[in-house]
């Protein structure tokens, strides 16, 4: 990645964009844009829908997190902060609710679910969570759920549809430039997961309301 965008880049970037962006009655987010190359997003093997888990995830915007569970899985789930603990009867509910069930898959960033209700949450919710790419994950059994969901409330979605490009949020206006780097460091290790360096092309930073501040690929690796 060193080769690709030599950390001093990345920083400078970062800075530009931030400093140059005019301030806003609100707070602004710091976006992140990967750029691909010579990638077919047509075949569904090249779609990225991940779960990325920030370093320095913003203090005023974590990550929400539902749970679908029963018994002692949804205990444990509220023990451990998830956002909506949701069971079996209430999800049901949401089967003549088509409001209420849109209302929820926008709501919620994370969906974690008990193995034995993904069908009912595929028949009941499947329309809503599948075109945003949020279909839960199971929780396997005996797998504790506490680090799961803290894991989520500090991640961010990276997801490509029909461009070749993923678009995220790295953090937010008023954190250190260094925060920020190092959640696109993390960024762009989890995509270089899925794709190699020569099929990042460049890379852009801009606040909410910013001009985006390009950063090409310094190597062209194969």
């Amino acid at each position: 990645m060193q080769a690709l965008f030599p950390l001093q880049e990345l920083r400078s970037a970062l800075e530009k964009a931030v400093k140059q962006a005019r301030k806003r009655r609100f707070k602004q987010s710091v976006e992140m844009i990967v750029v691909l190359q010579d990638v077919d997003m047509k075949k569904p093997e090249n779609r990225i829908n991940i779960a990325a888990a920030l370093p320095r995830p913003p203090p005023s915007k974590p990550s929400r997190v539902a749970v679908i569970a029963t018994g002692d899985l949804a205990l444990k789930a509220r023990e451990a902060g998830a956002d909506l603990v949701l069971d079996r009867d209430s999800l049901e509910k949401l089967a003549s609710d088509k409001r209420g069930a849109r209302k929820l898959a926008k709501s919620y960033d994370f969906f974690l679910a008990q193995p034995d209700l993904m069908v009912v949450v595929g028949r009941v919710l499947g329309r809503y969570l599948g075109p945003r790419g949020k279909m839960p994950q199971p929780v396997p059994p005996n797998v504790p759920i506490a680090p799961l969901i803290e894991r989520l409330k500090r991640s961010i979605r990276l997801r490509s549809r029909d461009q070749p490009q993923v678009a995220c949020v790295i953090g937010t206006e008023d954190q250190p430039i260094e925060h920020l780097l190092e959640n696109a460091q993390a960024v762009l290790e989890e995509i270089l997961k899925k794709f190699p360096p020569h099929n990042i092309r460049r890379i852009y930073f801009k606040l909410t309301m910013g001009e985006p501040v390009a950063l090409m690929r310094r190597v062209a690796e194969r």
